[in-house]
């Protein structure tokens, strides 16, 4: 029989390794399952969430979804019978809430408690605040009055509705901007398509969180396809259903652990939004475009209007984050000036923010390539003829620019190209694991190409300098595992 101490020695050290702090009632509700994230990270604010659960962990002894076909899931789809986008992906009797990877929600009170790290004299107490069903027990706050380039240490406490005990408790962490001013080092990563059926580490998540969190970086843009709902296991026909699918993604340990102690930026693409290749006016089951952009934009992951924005990281740095989905024509609409992706006012403000722009290095995140190149098949995105027109316009625009890199999710590869005509580079970080690596030939290597690597991985850049020499921007290509795949170093103006 354990002793007394052993037993206390080993759930702390689950505790601290999990990021999660479960008091002494192990069942009581609500639990913190999904930890914390953040986003919109500047030099003074920063938007946190959570959500409240009833367990704390991941529910790994649950029923297995039926294995539902392509074929099928497009007749069940479209039959308009609610009732079988449960029961034909379910076992007999079994509850959404009975299934592996379940991690329900639950009403309670949470509170934040934030303050600089190793300061805890200067912490601040935020009002407690009700989850409710209708959020899916999700809270967000918007914390201002913060000091730039500061790394700040954070606490999620939750406690019953009408209840006065602490029942559960979430650590995290995140860093602001320096000053525009501030010549600071910058270290950032960026990654993209992750999803539960394709993670490659069992119920503990993706292994690929590891090596990002060995290398620390400052922040991290997640460019979009972290989910999929057109994926089987089940195919998310549902608003509960996609609502599931996320609860379920960020109860992963490794996943989960990650995001409450980096600072983050999450960009959307079609297959967390509705379905492959979505736009305004469509519905993937009983959930519409519109459901489907106001569930990620406002619900599940930290909030901002408009979701476009630009961050100064330092004076060395400035980066860009793209909205592809909330104002983009119809795919099948034909090519022409009033076609677009960007939609009129994000495009005019991306234009005069990067104009007006003092960084040696303007880094673009977009959730689709603007460069590529891409399959000739695909119809969504700015490298191919179906959006050639604003797409030219774009890399025209672009090119006259100084210090613009272009960086892209969606590609299921990794590749570094340069158009010819406007000296553009463009950098596709590849997909979350090996299981999601698809789409391109392996040897196809086209003229613009000057890395290509079919298999998944994610990308890192280091923004240095030493006084009175000009800043330098470091690029690599890493596997899964952090092995470093390629190297591209660009010289900035002082």
């Amino acid at each position: 029989m354990p002793s007394f101490s052993y037993l206390y020695v080993s759930v702390l050290c689950m505790i601290l390794c999990r990021g999660v702090v479960a008091h002494a009632d192990q069942v009581a509700p609500p639990q913190l399952g999904n930890a914390t994230r953040n986003g919109w990270a500047d030099q003074h604010s920063i938007v946190i969430w959570t959500r409240t659960t009833r367990h704390a962990e991941i529910q790994v002894e649950g029923f297995q979804f039926r294995q539902v076909p392509a074929s099928l899931e497009f007749k069940i789809r479209d039959s308009g019978e609610l009732h079988r986008y449960m029961t034909d992906q379910m076992p007999e009797g079994a509850r959404l809430e009975d299934m592996f990877g379940a991690c329900p929600g639950f009403p309670g009170l949470v509170r934040l408690i934030y303050h600089p790290l190793g300061k805890p004299d200067e912490r601040i107490l935020t009002e407690w605040k009700e989850t409710r069903a209708k959020e899916d027990y999700t809270v967000q706050w918007r914390v201002n009055g913060l000091l730039p380039a500061t790394e700040y240490s954070t606490l999620v406490e939750a406690r019953p509705v009408g209840g006065e005990m602490v029942t559960a408790s979430s650590n995290g962490r995140f860093r602001t901007a320096p000053s525009a001013e501030d010549p600071a080092s910058v270290r950032f990563c960026m990654t993209t398509c992750h999803d539960f059926l394709r993670r490659d580490d069992g119920e503990k998540g993706h292994r690929i969180y590891l090596p990002l969190s060995t290398a620390d970086p400052d922040f991290v843009v997640h460019a979009g396809d972290i989910e999929y709902y057109d994926k089987p296991q089940p195919w998310a026909w549902t608003i509960g259903l996609m609502r599931f699918k996320w609860a379920r993604l960020f109860s992963m340990p490794r996943n989960r652990l990650f995001y409450a102690r980096h600072t983050s930026y999450f960009i959307k693409d079609d297959h967390d939004t509705l379905k492959n290749d979505s736009w305004a006016g469509q519905v993937y089951g009983r959930v519409s475009f519109e459901e489907g952009v106001a569930l990620f934009n406002q619900e599940q992951f930290p909030s901002r209007k408009p979701r476009y924005h630009t961050v100064e990281w330092g004076s060395h740095v400035q980066i860009w984050l793209l909205e592809g989905r909330d104002y983009r024509s119809p795919n099948r609409m034909k090519d022409g000036s009033e076609k677009t992706i960007l939609g009129a006012e994000q495009k005019t403000w991306f234009k005069e923010t990067l104009r007006a722009s003092r960084a040696p290095f303007k880094l673009v995140f977009s959730p689709t390539p603007i460069l590529g190149p891409d399959r000739p098949n695909k119809k969504d995105n700015h490298a191919n003829e179906s959006f050639a027109h604003e797409g030219r316009e774009l890399r025209t625009f672009l090119g006259d620019v100084d210090g613009v890199v272009l960086f892209c999710g969606d590609r299921h590869w990794q590749y570094a190209s340069v158009d010819e005509t406007t000296g553009l580079w463009e950098f596709g970080c590849g997909p979350g694991s090996e299981k999601h690596q698809f789409g391109w030939k392996k040897g196809d290597r086209r003229p613009s190409h000057r890395f290509l690597r079919v298999d998944a991985g994610y990308l890192s850049g280091e923004v240095t300098s030493l006084p009175g020499s000009a800043p330098e921007l470091l690029l690599r290509h890493h596997d899964v595992e952090g092995n470093e795949k390629s190297r591209f170093v660009f010289q900035g103006e002082r």
